[in-house]
């Protein structure tokens, strides 16, 4: 068993065992995507940042999270077909999926968006990031994604965020 697979069992074996933990994992995999993106708006246009940098950061993040996750994840699952755990392993399954399983997009939107973020405000960033760490750690619990999907997934959202940012420095 390799030590992708012994991660996934020590994480997804967590599932099963307490109704209320189910609905949290559930609730982290599933629903907090929405209110981080809710968030990040909510606390780009009350912030004390001019209009110019605004822009600037939401746009970042934009790109960096669609590029990411419409251009890099749709192109590696278009030639790499990993099926997901509950589909290739007896796991507790939470959720369900039907597209390919590496790597994960989950973990490549959220880990490109607080990247993104943190180049701008390290205080919106760190939170950021604890967030994506739970989304995507709670997707393993759930049975939808193995540990290297998430892996590669936080890999490639960062580095995208990375290219970014350093363009458009270079672009302002």
């Amino acid at each position: 068993m390799t030590i992708d697979t012994q991660l996934f069992y020590l994480l997804n074996n967590l599932a099963g065992q307490s109704p209320l933990f189910d609905a949290i994992v559930v609730f982290l995999a599933s629903y907090l995507a929405y209110i981080l993106v809710a968030l990040f708006l909510v606390l780009l246009f009350f912030s004390q940042y001019q209009k110019r940098e605004k822009l600037q950061i939401f746009w970042v993040t934009v790109i960096s999270t669609v590029i990411a996750r419409l251009g890099i994840v749709e192109l590696i699952r278009f030639f790499y077909h990993r099926p997901r755990p509950f589909s290739a392993l007896p796991a507790h399954q939470l959720l369900t999926d039907n597209a390919w399983s590496f790597p994960s997009g989950h973990a490549t939107f959220f880990f490109a968006m607080a990247t993104a973020i943190y180049f701008y405000n390290k205080k919106w960033g760190v939170f950021f990031f604890i967030a994506a760490v739970f989304i995507a750690v709670s997707r393993v619990i759930a049975g939808v994604h193995y540990p290297s999907d998430i892996i590669g997934g936080a890999l490639i959202g960062v580095a995208v965020a990375y290219i970014a940012f350093y363009f458009t420095r270079k672009v302002y």
